[in-house]
Formats: structure tokens, sequence, C-alpha cells
């Protein structure tokens, strides 16, 4: 069985090994593999907290050598005696991590089975962006239909699937960039304004905004964050996922004291811990059949064999690279 572990933490494509590894064996019987399942690692995507976790900067540093890969789609292999939310042949997502492998065997609570029918390269990308993106928009403010936002990094991943999801809610969106050419593709998806980042963004954003902003999205951290917060209505709320320029959060403390902002951060595994085992598997049914609609995708560049891991992870790193580069541990998808 093939496996990629971390020879140390560094520069991503010098330091991931793909490795042979024993294999997995399905659940013994008795009661203490009752509750296990055993899947074959479809394919998983390469991910910005991937590349922080390889380099050691992610909040999360285990002893070497460690695998990554916070996210991933499987095909169920084999179930404990206990098991009866999925069956051999589901299609699943795991809850957990270590996913740059070739199969895994987990807890039976830790899978969740998707529609079969998603494209496997889209169902690959389920675990992440999308609750990210739907949770940034119902747990940080309240939000009604014809409200606004804003949000940076409009072109990422997570970006478009928050124009999507608001455009679906009745929500406007101005979304901030770095390049005008990412324009029209953004408003084929929904958006209402698209928008360079700039020193006086305040000024250019509140020419197109008809209603107050409510809701500042932020992923870069640093001035970044300072500039979004400064185009939030007063009493409105400002959320930072990321820190994609290695800086910290940057708030003018008059947005703060005078206007009333609040000023909070976003991690998927701690909104989604507030929630139990069975909202969670909602949320995913709910984001699987929008999927399964064509209602949620993302762009795909490039998807390669587990034994090209170096050569995934270098990609991964490019600027304007396209999309999402996958690895396909079983064979091409």
């Amino acid at each position: 069985m093939k496996r990629i572990d971390l020879a140390a933490y560094g520069v991503p494509e010098q330091v991931v090994r793909c490795v042979d590894a024993p294999d997995v064996s399905a659940p013994e019987a008795g009661p203490l593999n009752a509750d296990e399942v055993v899947f074959d690692v479809i394919a998983f995507p390469i991910n910005p907290a991937d590349i922080a976790f390889c380099t050691g900067s992610y909040r999360l540093r285990p002893p070497l050598p460690a695998t990554p890969g916070a996210e991933c789609l499987g095909r169920v292999t084999a179930i404990g005696a206990g098991v009866t939310h999925v069956k051999p042949g589901d299609h699943v997502i795991n809850l957990q991590r270590e996913n740059w492998v070739q199969r895994r065997r987990v807890r039976g609570d830790d899978v969740i089975a998707i529609p079969q029918a998603i494209p496997p390269r889209q169902a690959a990308m389920l675990r992440i962006n999308p609750p990210t993106a739907q949770l940034l928009l119902s747990d940080v403010t309240p939000l009604q239909p014809g409200d606004w936002l804003i949000q940076n990094v409009a072109n990422s991943a997570v970006g478009r699937l928050v124009i999507r999801l608001a455009t679906a809610q009745g929500l406007h969106t101005i979304n901030v960039v770095r390049r005008d050419s990412l324009f029209a593709e953004l408003h084929a998806f929904g958006a209402d304004h698209c928008i360079v980042d700039g020193p006086d963004l305040a000024e250019r954003v509140a020419a197109l905004a008809t209603a107050p902003i409510r809701l500042g999205i932020d992923a870069v951290c640093g001035d970044a964050l300072a500039r979004i917060a400064t185009c939030v209505a007063d009493g409105g709320a400002v959320v930072t996922y990321g820190a994609m320029s290695g800086g910290q959060p940057e708030i003018d403390r008059g947005d703060l004291m005078f206007r009333g902002l609040t000023l909070s951060g976003f991690m998927l595994g701690r909104f989604l811990g507030r929630r139990s085992l069975a909202e969670i598997r909602a949320i995913f049914a709910d984001l699987g059949h929008q999927m399964l609609a064509g209602k949620l995708d993302a762009p795909v560049a490039a998807v390669y064999p587990i034994e090209q891991i170096a050569e995934a992870v270098a990609h991964a790193q490019r600027d304007a690279k396209g999309g999402k580069i996958l690895v396909a541990p079983n064979g091409m998808i």
C-alpha cells in the first residue's frame, strides 16, 4: 500500500515521500472492531492547509514521519458488524485527517456517505470548502435575503462557493480579487460586483453597494483584513478564515470601539464541533445534493498519481493554476 509521509517540515515538494506501508486489513470480528470502516481512497485534493501542514506552519505539527491530508473521497470496501449507515461500495468522505494514502481504516462515525453519482473529482472536494462557505454565511452573523457581504480571495474555491451559496440565498456579494481579468468568470457565478483590492477599497466599494454591508469575509489577514473592515457597516461582522499574507489580523480599533464591528475567527472543525453527528450528516447531505445537481462545483487543474506527489504539491503552490490539484491514489479518475 502506498502512503505519503513527511520526512521533515520544510519546502513541501522536497519533504513529501511516497512510501510503501503495511496494508489495511478488514475489521476483525468482535466488539472492538464492530464500528470500523475500511475504504479505498479514490482521490484527495491538495489544499492550502495541507501545504501549511507540510511546511510546519499549520496549527497541527505532529511528530515525524506524519501523513498529511485533510480530506478525501473514498469507496467502502469492508465494514464492521456494528456499522449500518454505510455499506461496501458506498462513496464516503472522511472527517479525520491523514488521507494522503491508498486505503484507510477508521471509526464508522468518521465516514459520511454521499451520493455515488457525484463526479469523483468534485466529490473529492466536498469535505472542506463547501461547508466552510456555507457556515461562513450562516454562523457568523444573521443575514437576510437582500443583505450585502464583501469577501477577499473571491477567486479561491471557498470564495467561488460563497458567491454561489449567497446568490441562492438572495444575498448580494462584492468580491475583492487581485486582477480584473477574473471579473467575467466571477460574474458568471453570480457575483454582483467585483473589484481589485487597493488602499482606496472602501471608497470604491461605497459606490457599489446599494445597502449597508453586514458581513466581511477575509482570508488574507494583515492590512487586507483592515481594508475589508472599513467596508463593513457600523454594527456589522468581520470574520477571518485564513492568512494568505502570513500576517496577523489587523483592524483599526476605531472600527471595533466606535463603529461596533465584531471580529471573529473561523475554523471548520470548531464550527462543526458545535453540532451533533446527525446535524453534521445533514449538512453534508444537503451540500452533496447541491453538488449532484450541479449547483456547487470547482475547477480542477490537474490530477496526479500518488507516486508523483512531489510534482502535485509543487503544482498546487503555483499562482493562477486554474483550479484545484487532485491526487488519485488507486488509478486515475
